[in-house]
């Protein structure tokens, strides 16, 4: 199965630079021709201020090169470019590739880091072997490995500068999710929900490796790292002594909450944003209370790593509604005041804005319609108002449950507009039969607990892409979308939206209207982010990597937690039919695609299972097909 990064003339991101945190990160992230963060910016909105392709001429985008990554599974998040190289990540084993974007051997390899991991590692990872992104700083590229460890390599040379355990997957803890720099630190999260991990976030010296600072999603408030003020402007979202109190007995030990996802900063505050998962473990009759901190979204200090205050979006979780999507920060105006806003797009359907400053809940409204298992949130205790016939429970199949586990959406991330000021959210619109069942704790080994079917939501369809006012808590437009909408989002100054899709198409729409305006088939399904970027020739291009993997990982292989159905790249079954939103594919992109076809050099044909492509527009029709196969 092929994965690839598709590459169109498109544009670069920027968002509001703030006064001080890390001087080179906060100048680059202003810095339209590079894409230096995973989100494009400490606010993570995914937005550029490019402005070369246009609601009038997207159409004309036309691949430009590509780049085969080598590995199979599901390839997530987008490559980085700084200066005149971009960087490329792969899933397992986590190869690293520094790409040229100069000259006229545009996608020559500079340098390749190869890891070498125990490749049992990868039945311990939930949900495929995917790695979502790097970030950059100080001269090197920082890694997150699945094996569990974090890596700093020479960004010149791609020589190894220091690298740190900061998971054990002995005990089911492996990482995924990008590494993320704030000031002089690089943060680093944790996966493993699905085998009883603890949760954690932890804090490492760029420079060095050492660790600063660590704090747990449960347990004892010292562990978790709680301020003295934590909550102190909505003391009923909870205080201290939550870690422990609202779990039976030590269950908080192996209470998950694990830490894969998105995170975002605010240097003017000092605060990193970011959300816990579910706790472990599916079967909430095993574990009764509102298992804090679980679901929850920390707003912490960087330097010390203490939670200024935590809001937990699914108390007592019965349904895996992981709430570890990204936060966006942005500056809204709400009841005709000015706020600077966090927004998160949760598992469990509702969208959330929130004052970032305080964590005041101050929207939160279903950005699916056909969500059930709750009518609304509490705007008073901040609690959902539950239906009880969608609550889970051991010896009972609760059914038609809207959203499934995948949620209405996952860690695919939206991006934000400043100009119009919406969201661009791609989602899921499946529902789930769900029952849970008795399991018993052992380090290393699946902890579920639950059998699930997911099926197509009302309507038949499977997704939709959407655009959000969070300010009012509204859907704008909605496009459906056969599948679930499973990459991430990209919005840029001329009002042009991009995504993918799990077919393989790489869109583009109308941001204000939704109008697709432009779509080009990659070889494979696209659960990449597309980013975008000015090339050394004044050229705007945008690429997404493509690629995903059938059936996705049960832990551990094993039958201990039983699956039915789709969860984070599962099939989806419906009525006896499996719906398979990714197929396999044995071709590659033409050789046309290859820069060096067009200088009437004969192309190699490319073999390796993932690739990178290219596109940039062109005021003329192009002389190659926008899009090929070649057996």
């Amino acid at each position: 199965m092929r994965r690839s990064v598709s590459i169109a003339g498109l544009v670069l991101v920027v968002t509001s630079a703030v006064a001080y945190a890390n001087p080179e990160l906060l100048r680059l992230q202003t810095d339209d021709k590079q894409w230096v963060m995973p989100g494009k910016d400490y606010s993570a909105t995914r937005f550029s201020t490019l402005n070369q392709i246009t609601k009038d001429n997207v159409k004309n985008l036309r691949p430009a090169w590509t780049f085969s990554t080598g590995t199979l599974r599901g390839h997530e998040g987008a490559p980085l470019v700084v200066g005149s190289t971009m960087y490329v990540h792969t899933s397992f084993p986590n190869n690293v590739f520094a790409l040229e974007l100069n000259g006229p051997d545009v996608g020559r390899i500079k340098w390749r880091y190869l890891p070498k991991q125990d490749p049992s590692v990868q039945a311990v990872a939930c949900c495929d072997n995917v790695n979502r992104g790097l970030s950059y700083a100080d001269g090197k590229i920082f890694l997150s490995q699945l094996d569990g460890y974090l890596v700093a390599l020479d960004a010149a040379t791609g020589r190894e500068v220091w690298k740190v355990q900061n998971a054990d997957p002995k005990v089911g803890a492996t990482m995924t999710s990008a590494p993320h720099v704030m000031k002089d630190k690089v943060i680093a999260g944790v996966s493993g929900g699905e085998f009883g991990v603890r949760g954690h976030v932890t804090a490492y010296d760029i420079k060095t490796g050492q660790e600063v600072w660590r704090a747990y999603s449960m347990g004892p408030d010292e562990d978790v790292r709680l301020a003295d003020d934590f909550n102190a402007a909505n003391p009923h979202f909870g205080r201290q002594n939550q870690g422990v109190a609202t779990w039976q007995g030590d269950q908080w030990k192996t209470g998950g909450g694990t830490t894969w996802g998105w995170y975002a900063f605010d240097p003017s505050l000092n605060l990193m944003y970011y959300g816990t998962g579910n706790p472990s473990t599916w079967n909430p009759t095993q574990r009764p209370g509102d298992n804090k901190w679980s679901m929850t979204i920390f707003a912490r200090d960087v330097d010390t790593g203490k939670a200024k205050w935590g809001y937990q979006m699914t108390p007592w979780d019965a349904w895996d509604y992981d709430g570890v999507n990204e936060m966006i920060l942005a500056d809204l105006t709400i009841g005709g005041k000015p706020v600077k806003a966090v927004v998160h797009f949760d598992r469990n359907g509702f969208a959330y804005t929130l004052d970032r400053t305080n964590g005041t809940l101050l929207v939160a409204e279903k950005f699916d319609p056909d969500v059930n298992w709750a009518t609304h949130i509490d705007k008073q205790t901040g609690r959902p108002v539950e239906v009880a016939a969608m609550r889970t429970q051991a010896g009972t199949n609760s059914q038609g449950v809207c959203p499934a586990a995948l949620g209405s959406k996952d860690q695919q991330p939206a991006a934000y507009s400043p100009q119009t000021k919406l969201f661009y959210v791609p989602t899921n619109h499946v529902c789930m039969d769900y029952e849970p069942f008795e399991v018993k704790y052992t380090a290393g080994q699946p902890y579920v607990g639950a059998t699930l079917r997911m099926f197509p939501g009302p309507g038949g369809h499977m997704g939709a892409f959407i655009a959000w006012d969070a300010a009012n808590g509204k859907i704008v437009w909605s496009n459906k979308e056969q599948f679930s909408a499973w990459s991430g989002a990209l919005v840029t100054a001329s009002d042009v939206a991009f995504y993918g899709t799990l077919e393989g198409y790489l869109k583009a729409v109308d941001a204000k209207t939704g109008k697709e305006l432009w779509k080009f088939k990659t070889p494979s399904g696209i659960i990449g982010n597309p980013m975008t970027y000015i090339g050394p020739d004044g050229k705007q291009y945008v690429a997404v990597l493509s690629g995903v993997r059938l059936g996705g990982n049960r832990p551990g292989g094993r039958p201990r937690g039983r699956y039915r159905g789709a969860r984070r790249g599962r099939r989806v079954q419906e009525a006896g039919r499996i719906h398979q939103p990714g197929w396999r594919v044995d071709r590659v992109l033409t050789p046309l695609s290859d820069p060096r076809a067009r200088r009437g050099r004969r192309a190699r044909p490319r073999r390796a299972r993932a690739s990178a492509a290219v596109f940039w527009r062109k005021r003329c029709p192009s002389p190659w097909p926008s899009h090929s196969s070649s057996p």
